[in-house]
């Protein structure tokens, strides 16, 4: 692949973004790349985690707005398409049946904020700023939306989006869009120590069924929402995780996932 370096260390997929002329920019094929690697990462049963990160000073800059302005000659059905390749790639993301985490290590603005908005945990150095510029070059922060409500709520999405202010990787983890801060010389073994404890003390299904709880949890009524819960419990129980894990647990033998 031309932008996605990606390779597998003691249970955890690295996807590392590799643009770092461009400070990681998204264009299409970056889009499709990232999408390829994600399933690719999914179904390889040696991969429990994933963890996303970047080459370069930038976790990622958004759009290439050189590609954004050649998309202007597009019709609006080839803007959709375009369009539609990066809602697949963060809906890919937010479900993915493995948990994702992103070491960001530079700043993620506009559409590189998008990225660490949609994974499951987010680590970033101090120094890192995020945050959704699009309202400022006359474009639309349109598909994070849906996932920025999700996670913070109505006030602080206005916020963020109608100012196109940039903020701190303190104030990101304020707003409960960052998890940790870190300093450089420590996030990568930090992220690393995290990736390890998920891998080593919990069960694969669960992480897989506990996702998938909360992504669709949210889209029901309060009456289908308990019933699609029954029916999550119900599921985990007939998983050779939840079956291992209750044995080990009531003949106090380490379980090993």
């Amino acid at each position: 692949m031309e932008y996605i370096k990606y390779e597998i260390k003691n249970k955890i997929g690295y996807v590392t973004l590799n643009r770092p002329e461009k400070r990681n920019a998204l264009n299409a094929e970056l889009v499709e790349e990232l999408k390829h690697t994600f399933r690719k990462a999914e179904e390889d049963i040696t991969v429990k985690v994933i963890i996303l990160k970047a080459e370069g000073k930038a976790f990622c800059a958004g759009a290439d707005l050189a590609y954004l302005q050649s998309l202007q000659k597009n019709s609006f059905d080839e803007n959709l398409a375009d369009s539609k390749n990066l809602a697949e790639l963060y809906k890919l993301i937010y479900t993915l049946n493995k948990v994702v985490i992103a070491q960001v290590e530079g700043h993620a603005i506009a559409g590189g904020a998008g990225l660490a908005t949609v994974c499951d945990f987010v680590f970033s150095v101090p120094e890192a700023k995020y945050g959704y510029t699009e309202v400022a070059i006359g474009f639309v922060p349109a598909i994070v939306s849906f996932f920025l409500l999700r996670k913070i709520g109505e006030t602080k999405t206005k916020e963020l989006l109608l100012t196109g202010n940039i903020i701190s990787a303190e104030q990101a983890k304020a707003l409960n869009i960052y998890n940790f801060i870190e300093n450089a010389d420590k996030i990568k073994d930090a992220t690393y120590q995290f990736a390890q404890k998920l891998i080593t003390n919990t069960s694969g299904d669960s992480l897989t069924l506990t996702k998938k709880l909360i992504s669709d949890i949210q889209n029901l009524d309060y009456i289908k929402g308990l019933n699609f819960a029954a029916e999550i419990n119900a599921m985990s129980r007939d998983t050779e995780d939840c079956k291992k894990g209750i044995a080990g647990f009531l003949n106090k033998e380490k379980i090993n996932w």
